[in-house]
Formats: structure tokens, C-alpha cells, sequence
């Protein structure tokens, strides 16, 4: 059996601006075919009268030209801004779309969770959903049945089981779908940035759910907008812009690139009034992590204090909120989340206007590498309620160059930890003179 289990070549997808993506009716194809004479006889005299031709003004390639290889058992992450391509490539491994030039060699059986419901029935129940996404997987009866029970217990759908899956809820429908995807042994996992819809706890699941199929030798291919997960779930990272492959390799240096690209996360995030994040309650506006002297920087001294900003509109008056930040590293691992701690506006509503939140994070307390924020705002009584969250807003490089003091002191190895704290040390000296028992 080949060691590729992905081969793709000169890939390139071309779209038509505003066309419908859809297959024709027998009755529109015959319609095309009585038309094109004189389409084509039209479009030379729009040449001829210095007019552009149909399709030459209103196409772009959401991939052009894309070649790799993906081995067996890698489990490969897919970065890029919005628009990047990432979906189409996705939707063409999974035989969803053809490509326009090129081709994708899939060796192996693919299973992929692209959107909420992809391959259910709607009249269908879960039940029977399960055995007909496994059948279409090419799996027996009895290989299905022996890991439905596990399905229906990752889903948590167990007393819904036997209800056709129109009647779900979006939450549902997506647990059922993941669970569906990645327990039906496929040789190939396709996951898009779905993933995103769930709650919190779904999405960890989730995500240890794929590193284990990784770990059990078959092929991922994931797709997100986390980088802490992106880094944590793939040792190989490829990253798209323009329909095009910008950087292909470990998944640190290519995330790096990514950041500093300006593509992807960077120390400073802004939105307009009509796209900010968040409701008729709390509108993020701005989300920035900035030096000691209020320099917006991506490379923060290890050594130095950093204030992580947030500028946001209250809409609604007479609410007790409370921001809030969470930090990840590049392993995912969540180093600490903070609380607002103003006493000034602690337990105090808040009137309708402009606010600006700054926390400061002590220098010698982070380790080296790259931190990742998540901010939000809530909304404290009766209950904690989230007005406003969003994930990896920003991102900022922490940095140790061995110049003064730092807890690496003058260790020139490697220094690992989620934390890099510089801590008070003691030492206590007693002379001793030698004695008999001493050689």
C-alpha cells in the first residue's frame, strides 16, 4: 500500500461571480445548447464594439495552481484568512466539487464534516442516519453496529436517537455529525472550522477526539481559525492566500508566518461599528496588547510589563458587565484566564458609552513563545451571562534574549513551562571545618 494518502497536483478552481453553483435540469441544458450560437455570436460583437465578453470581468480562482502530498497517518492543518481557499480545497478532496484544472489523488476511505448536517437525511432518524452515512463509508452491518453504541454516547443523543434529525437542534445535529465522522474508522478525516459552533466542552471533546484518531495512524486534514489548536492537533501546517500554497511545514514556523503575515492574528484587532462582535448589549471595538510605554507591539521582552487593551461600546444601560481575557500558548494549553478586578466599577451598572479596559500582566511571569488572547464581556446578574466572546483576538510574541534579568538567568539550554515566573531565591552558606568522618 502507496505511503501517500493524498496527492494533489496542479489544483485550480475557477468560480463565476454571482453564478449558481448547481447542477442543470435536461430542460436548461437544451435551452444552453439552442443558445450558445448565439452567445458566441454576441460576444464578438461586444468585441468588436470594445465591450468585454460575459464571464471575462466576473470570474476568480478560489485555488490556482496548488501541489502536495499528504502521507499517512499526518495529521496536516490548513490555515489562512477568510477567502483563502481553505473550504474549495476541502469540498474537492470530498468529491463535493470538481476542480476546474488539476487533480486530487484520495487513496483511502474519506470521511469529512465540512458544515452542520453534511450527508443526513433530514426524514431520516439519528439511528438511521448512522447506518447510512456508514454504509456510504462502505462498512458492513455489524462494523456499524459495533460502534454505534459509541457514537450515540460521544453525540449525547441517546433519548433522541430515534427522532428524525429535522427535528434537532444545530447543537445536535453537529455532535451527532462529529461523532459520526470520526468513529466510523475512515482512513482519511476532512474537519472544517464547523467545529466553531459548538460550546466550549464540545469543542474540546471534539478536538481530543481528533488527536486521538491521529495518534491511531490515519489521516487528518483540519481545518481552523485556532491556532492554539492548530499547533497542538498538527505537526504539518500549510498556509493558503489568494487560492495559493504561501507556506507548507511544521506547524510553529508556519503559524509564525502566518501572524506575521498580517493574514492571520496580530497584536492589534479593530472592527468597524456595522462588524463588530457581540449585540444589542456589548459591541467590541477594539482589542490591542501593548509595551510598557503604550507601543502596540507583537514582540513583547519577557522581562517587561504588557497591558492587553479592550475598547468596547455599552449599548444598554443599567447592567453589571465584567470583561474578561483567557490566554492560550502555542499548545492550546490555557495559562490563566483574568477578570476584570476594577474596584471602581465592580458590582456598579454600567451607563451606556465608551469603555476601554486595560489588564497588566507582570513581566517575568509568561514563558517564551506565542500567546494567544480571548476576550469577552458578561454580564453579571442575575446569572453570568456572555454578551460578547471571541477567540484568539489577538496574538503577541514573548520573547527572553538572556539580557538582564530573567528567570533563565544564564541557563543557555532549552526552557520549557507554561510559565516562566522570576522567582526570589535564598541561600544559606555554613562553613564547615573537616572532621573525621570527612575524606
Amino acid at each position: 500500500m502507496s505511503e501517500i494518502a493524498i496527492h494533489v497536483e496542479n489544483l485550480s478552481k475557477l468560480y463565476r461571480i454571482g453564478a449558481r453553483q448547481r447542477h442543470r435540469t435536461l430542460r436548461e441544458a437544451l435551452m444552453d445548447a439552442f443558445a450558445t450560437p448565439f452567445r458566441g455570436a454576441r460576444s464578438k460583437l461586444q468585441s468588436a464594439n470594445g465591450q468585454a465578453a460575459d464571464g471575462e470581468d466576473n470570474t476568480f480562482w478560489a485555488l490556482k495552481g496548488l501541489s502536495f502530498e499528504i502521507k499517512r497517518g499526518e495529521v496536516v492543518g490548513v490555515i489562512g484568512r477568510n477567502g483563502a481557499g481553505k473550504s474549495t480545497l476541502l469540498k474537492i478532496l470530498s468529491r463535493i466539487t470538481e476542480p476546474t484544472t488539476g487533480f486530487a489523488d484520495i487513496r483511502g476511505r474519506v470521511a469529512s464534516l465540512l458544515e452542520v448536517g453534511t450527508g443526513f437525511h433530514g426524514e431520516l432518524s439519528g439511528r438511521e442516519n448512522i447506518y447510512l452515512n456508514g454504509a456510504i463509508l462502505g462498512m458492513r452491518r455489524m462494523e456499524i453496529a459495533r460502534k454505534f453504541d459509541e457514537i450515540v454516547a460521544f453525540a449525547e443523543i441517546e433519548k433522541f436517537i430515534d427522532t428524525p434529525v429535522k427535528h434537532y437542534s444545530t447543537g445536535m445535529y453537529l455532535r451527532l455529525a462529529f461523532a459520526v465522522a470520526a468513529h466510523l474508522e475512515p482512513e482519511i478525516l476532512i474537519v472544517d472550522e464547523v467545529l466553531a459552533v459548538g460550546d466550549a466542552n464540545f469543542q474540546k471533546k471534539c478536538l481530543n477526539k481528533v488527536e486521538e484518531v491521529g495518534m491511531h495512524g490515519r489521516t487528518v486534514l483540519f481545518v481552523s481559525h485556532n491556532m492554539p489548536s492548530i499547533i497542538r492537533l498538527c505537526q504539518r501546517v500549510v498556509l493558503l492566500d489568494q487560492g495559493t500554497i504561501v507556506e507548507d511545514g511544521p506547524s510553529h514556523k508556519t503559524v509564525s508566518a502566518y501572524l506575521k503575515s498580517g493574514s492571520g492574528t496580530t497584536a492589534s484587532r479593530k472592527w468597524p461599528l456595522e462588524k463588530a462582535p457581540g449585540g444589542d448589549v456589548v459591541r467590541l471595538r477594539a482589542v490591542q496588547a501593548r509595551t510598557q510605554d503604550g507601543q502596540v507591539s507583537e514582540v513583547m521582552d519577557i522581562r517587561q510589563p504588557i497591558a492587553i487593551e479592550m475598547e468596547y461600546d455599552v449599548l444598554r444601560a443599567g447592567l453589571v458587565l465584567s470583561p474578561w481575557y483567557e490566554f492560550f500558548n502555542e499548545e492550546g494549553v490555557e495559562i490563566f484566564p483574568a477578570v476584570d478586578q476594577d474596584l471602581d466599577w465592580r458590582r456598579r451598572p454600567r451607563p451606556v458609552g465608551r469603555y476601554v479596559s486595560t489588564a497588566w500582566i507582570p513581566g517575568n511571569l509568561l514563558s517564551e513563545g506565542t500567546l494567544f488572547v480571548n476576550v469577552g464581556v458578561a454580564s453579571m446578574e442575575p446569572t453570568v451571562t456572555k454578551q460578547v466572546y471571541e477567540r484568539d483576538v489577538i496574538a503577541f510574541q514573548v520573547s527572553d534574549t538572556m539580557e538582564g534579568d530573567s528567570a533563565r538567568g544564564d541557563w543557555g539550554d532549552s526552557w520549557g513551562g507554561a510559565v516562566r515566573p522570576l522567582l526570589k531565591w535564598e541561600t544559606q552558606y555554613s562553613p564547615r571545618q573537616m572532621g573525621s568522618g570527612w575524606k
